[in-house]
């Protein structure tokens, strides 16, 4: 009887392994986005230049929902989801969302191509830094883009993610 039970055990313990490991693959973001601001804190300001060499601050859409993307024009994954980026901000800002693409671009050429290329409309800016050398992200403690950002009206995080959905089903509960 304890040899049927021990080995009940295991298997019963093998079963809990592989639905942790199913769970983890199945939600990138219990491995890339585990350290990102947590919901109901502040957002963290910045004030950073567009391709015109602009500031852009985040502070100035007070009251409003804003998207941050956080990408790179040399990362194949932000590549692969610019483009429902870019449809999410067709759909959301006839409903007054902002979105804001924060690049970790450190060439103003290649950024600015990228935002060519993939027909980008809503708010750019970048430091024109490489990624871990850059103020934003130790602040947005980014680890992995693309990652989003989903700022609420009261300027809190409502959701920080590296799931494009994650972020449309946020915007589709706050715009209600």
């Amino acid at each position: 009887m304890k040899k049927f039970i021990c080995i009940m055990a295991m298997f019963l313990g093998l079963g809990l392994f592989l639905n942790a490991q199913n769970a983890a693959e199945a939600d990138p973001d219990i491995e890339y986005a585990a350290a990102l601001l947590k919901a109901g804190t502040k957002a963290p300001d910045f004030k950073i230049a567009t391709p015109d060499g602009k500031q852009l601050k985040l502070s100035s859409f007070k009251g409003k929902i804003v998207v941050l993307d956080f990408w790179a024009s040399w990362c194949p994954d932000c590549r692969k989801e610019l483009p429902a980026i870019e449809a999410a901000y067709e759909k959301y800002s006839k409903k007054g969302v902002v979105f804001i693409g924060v690049s970790f671009d450190d060439s103003k050429e290649k950024w600015t191509k990228a935002i060519s290329d993939f027909g980008l409309k809503y708010p750019q800016v970048s430091e024109l830094k490489k990624w871990k050398e850059t103020e934003i992200s130790p602040v947005y403690s980014i680890k992995w883009i693309p990652t989003l950002y989903v700022i609420d009206r009261k300027g809190k995080v409502a959701l920080g993610t590296v799931v494009t959905e994650k972020m449309l089903s946020k915007l589709e509960e706050l715009t209600k």
